[in-house]
């Protein structure tokens, strides 16, 4: 069996784009648990959440913040597991989310998926997974069969609207 993935955002006002993770996550068959911690009204609880993640089972943690972001931050520095951000649009388009999310100091690596990612996030965590489960591999394949599949039929249906000009 996988490990588990943390999903952690900021603030419980993150959930509307976090959802898109979890959903994802449930769709794979991937345990999860999802935490609001915060950067900077719960340095403490963020800290011990991320150096007790292994041990709890956890194979990867995502984070979700918004603003000065600074979530994934705090929990790759507290851990080896891998981090993925999620930069959450809320001020500047979420740029200043996105540069905070991904303008780590060398030596704690987040990896950083779009502004509002979150899908892509729970993929890239899933992928991650994947490297020791084969289960979870083969979903993966399953999931990129499907993609195309689905691209090759928009494509048909395309050359055929193009037709009746």
């Amino acid at each position: 069996m996988s490990k588990k993935v943390a999903v952690i955002m900021g603030s419980d006002s993150d959930f509307p784009v976090v959802k898109d993770a979890v959903k994802e996550l449930k769709n794979y068959g991937v345990e999860y648990e999802v935490h609001v911690m915060s950067a900077h009204r719960t340095p403490e609880l963020a800290a011990d959440f991320a150096k007790n993640a292994k041990a709890n089972g956890f194979g990867v943690i995502i984070c979700a913040a918004g603003m000065a972001a600074h979530l994934a931050g705090v929990i790759a520095g507290n851990t080896t597991l891998p981090v993925i951000g999620i930069p959450i649009k809320s001020t500047f388009d979420g740029l200043d989310a996105l540069l905070a999310t991904v303008m780590m100091p060398s030596g704690i690596p987040v990896a950083t998926v779009a502004v509002n990612g979150a899908k892509n996030a729970a993929v890239l965590a899933i992928q991650m997974l994947a490297l020791s489960d084969d289960a979870l591999a083969e979903k993966l394949e399953e999931s990129k069969k499907k993609m195309i599949e689905g691209v090759i039929e928009k494509d048909k249906a395309m050359q055929k609207m193009v037709e009746e000009l």
